[in-house]
């Protein structure tokens, strides 16, 4: 069976608008999270998020392809772009045919379909866009990335929040092992406007700090919730067999195992299904839980989640068995683009050499038996895990090797 392979990427961050600008902001420990200014955000409890920097989509996209997409599905376009160009991925020798889209995304485009539903309560229904059919769409962004690019192969966007980013790479894997030559997969997502931020208020897990170096907080004994960003990654994976027909000779990694699991209902007396991801995507990998260099973790930042998350981790490696790291201290959440970028992050790692630290923890609590990378730390990384959870009991756990 061939290998799938990751031979382009493409990052929009809160830390930076390229993978570059973003890896050096996570190695330098610079959090990007502050003071949330898209909209007045001073009447809600939580006011803090992680938003892309000085992203002017006038200076990246067509003026025709404006009108018609939220500004996360422009995020996701930058990303695509920056993916393919890096791959260099021959779309046209196919006609298109050879190369699919596989997106995750867990709002839609939400900004969109607010200003929208504005102007249908203030100015009448004549002033709703057209667009509106489909730019708040979960689907979007596989639909527009696959019509700027003529691709034609097999598509589809996987909805399961936070973990979807692995899931939509684990469905990608599936494509290129069944013959397909690539696919453009990952998440961008994005829902930092009033409509999107009530929704969130309404789950009870944000932090209500003001101070983005207190808010954010996992494996803390002082965790209290968790702060939302937008942004993601986009990778090109391809068949190794394809990447070496056409002489490919840079690849990030291999993704190497996947897994998912669906935690049984709350208060239903069952153990959650975690660790079984994690120990299911090392079977997938052919990996021992002693190859592993390190563990990018979900890192919901609230006592209970952390707990489920470090007692999986330390049943799988043992007590500090692992070195673990949760870099989106940075960044913040990113919904269906948190753990794409996180893959992006470990690849970047698999690269350099070094672990991006987990800022602002002074230590994890003594319970949890972490290895937390607190800064930098100069390591032979050759496989990565990368494990994530959605709301709603959804766990996916995915292994990169070098």
């Amino acid at each position: 069976m061939t290998a799938a392979v990751i031979t382009g990427l493409g990052v929009v961050s809160p830390a930076g608008l390229d993978a570059e600008a973003h890896w050096a902001g996570l190695l330098a420990g610079r959090c990007a999270i502050g003071l949330l200014t898209r909209f007045d955000a001073t009447g809600y409890r939580s006011r803090l998020a992680g938003q892309v920097p000085a992203f002017d989509p006038a200076d990246h996209l067509p003026g025709r392809l404006l009108p018609q997409t939220d500004h996360m599905t422009r995020l996701a376009l930058l990303a695509a772009d920056a993916a393919l160009l890096d791959s260099g991925v021959e779309v046209a020798a196919s006609g298109g045919f050879g190369v699919g889209v596989v997106t995750a995304s867990s709002a839609g485009g939400f900004e969109f379909g607010h200003r929208e539903l504005e102007k249908l309560w203030s100015r009448g229904p004549e002033h709703v866009s057209a667009y509106q059919s489909f730019a708040w769409f979960y689907a979007v962004n596989t639909g527009q990335v696959s019509i700027r690019h003529g691709l034609r192969g097999p598509s589809g966007v996987l909805v399961t929040e936070q973990a979807g980013g692995l899931d939509a790479l684990g469905q990608a894997r599936r494509h290129v092992r069944s013959d397909l030559p690539a696919v453009v997969s990952g998440g961008v997502d994005g829902w930092l406007c009033p409509w999107g931020w009530v929704a969130h208020q309404a789950s009870g897990l944000l932090s209500r700090h003001t101070d983005p170096a207190r808010a954010y907080l996992p494996f803390s004994p002082d965790a209290a919730g968790y702060v939302p960003g937008e942004g993601g990654a986009l990778f090109v994976v391809e068949s190794a067999a394809h990447a070496s027909t056409r002489g490919v000779r840079h690849r990030y990694g291999v993704v190497a195992g996947y897994a998912a699991t669906f935690d049984p209902p709350p208060r239903s007396g069952r153990e959650p299904t975690l660790r079984r991801a994690i120990e299911a995507a090392l079977d997938d990998a052919g990996v021992a839980p002693a190859d592993v260099d390190v563990v990018f973790a979900d890192a919901v930042g609230l006592p209970d989640p952390d707990a489920v998350e470090a007692a999986a981790l330390a049943g799988v490696f043992g007590p500090a068995g692992v070195p673990v790291t949760a870099p989106k201290t940075v960044t913040g959440r990113l919904g269906a683009g948190g753990a794409a970028l996180d893959v992006a992050t470990a690849l970047l790692c698999i690269r350099d050499g070094v672990i991006p630290p987990t800022v602002n923890v002074a230590a994890p609590a003594p319970a949890y038996r972490l290895d937390l990378v607190l800064a930098p730390r100069v390591a032979r990384v050759r496989t990565a895990l990368v494990v994530a959870r959605g709301q709603g009991g959804f766990n996916s756990a995915l292994v990169l090797t070098a």
